[in-house]
């Protein structure tokens, strides 16, 4: 069961995500090791495959680096979930396959350290320590099918095999 990561602050901006200064390379694996580093630089020690990050208002913010969701994913994030993301972080979430959920009250719902069961069908992420669940705005269909294939590249690729 993944582990959630409290980020409750709003605003949290792509170079708190990863900083400009480890902008020299995009694999994943690399950027990963500074993630979040700015913010908590404890956190690549204590992440998981498959943990999930809530964090507060508007993450995301700040230059259009694909880079941020480049270095959450290299460090197993499945999902970030905040009431609402900047729009260019969401976008490349989406384009890289990688979930941003929007869901109001998710901050206050968690607990550093909390388990977490998120039902992408059913729209809902559930905290199992308190058992308290709430809803997610749906994701759209075709961020999902991107989200499977592993990344928008990947999709049209897959397309392009279909006829598409």
């Amino acid at each position: 069961m993944p582990t959630v990561h409290v980020f409750a602050r709003n605003h949290i901006n792509t170079d708190e995500i990863i900083p400009a200064r480890h902008l020299t390379t995009d694999i994943e694996a690399e950027l990963a090791r500074y993630a979040m580093e700015d913010y908590d630089k404890d956190f690549v020690k204590r992440v998981q495959v498959g943990d999930i990050i809530v964090a507060g208002a508007d993450f995301g913010c700040g230059s259009s680096r694909e880079h941020a969701v480049w270095a959450l994913r290299g460090a197993g994030v499945a999902a970030v979930i905040a009431p609402n993301f900047a729009r260019i972080f969401y976008r490349n979430a989406i384009n890289n396959g990688f979930l941003a959920l929007e869901c109001e009250g998710i901050v206050a719902a968690f607990q550093d350290g909390d388990p977490a069961e998120l039902d992408l069908t059913g729209g809902t992420v559930t905290n199992t320590r308190t058992g308290q669940t709430l809803r997610f705005v749906p994701v759209p269909q075709f961020a999902l099918d991107v989200q499977q294939a592993g990344g928008w590249l990947e999709y049209m690729k897959e397309g392009a095999g279909r006829g598409l």
